[in-house]
């Protein structure tokens, strides 16, 4: 875990860095499933299960290409890219 600012770019929210690991394994699929489920998701012209979408997303996750950033003054979770805050939307808390 790791505070961050607004990075370069300007869109990533500030908050704690979080790896996937500091999440429990059911939090962490709850967060990648209602992430690949939100309204608006564009995937490309093939279509994916959910099933497929949620793996793509946990080996981004794994490989660092995304990242967990919480925000403790929202309670809300976002997965942002390391190199654009395209994916970034927010998440609320429990």
């Amino acid at each position: 875990m790791r505070e961050i600012d607004v990075n370069e770019d300007g869109a990533t929210p500030a908050g704690v860095e979080l790896s996937p690991g500091e999440l429990s394994p059911e939090a962490l699929r709850g967060l990648v499933e209602e992430f690949v489920t939100r309204d608006g998701t564009d995937y490309g012209r093939v279509e994916r299960s959910v099933e497929e979408k949620i793996a793509g997303v946990m080996a981004q996750l794994a490989s660092g290409e995304a990242r967990i950033v919480f925000d403790p003054e929202t309670e809300s979770a976002n997965i942002v890219s390391r190199e654009r805050s395209v994916v970034s939307r927010e998440r609320s808390g429990p």
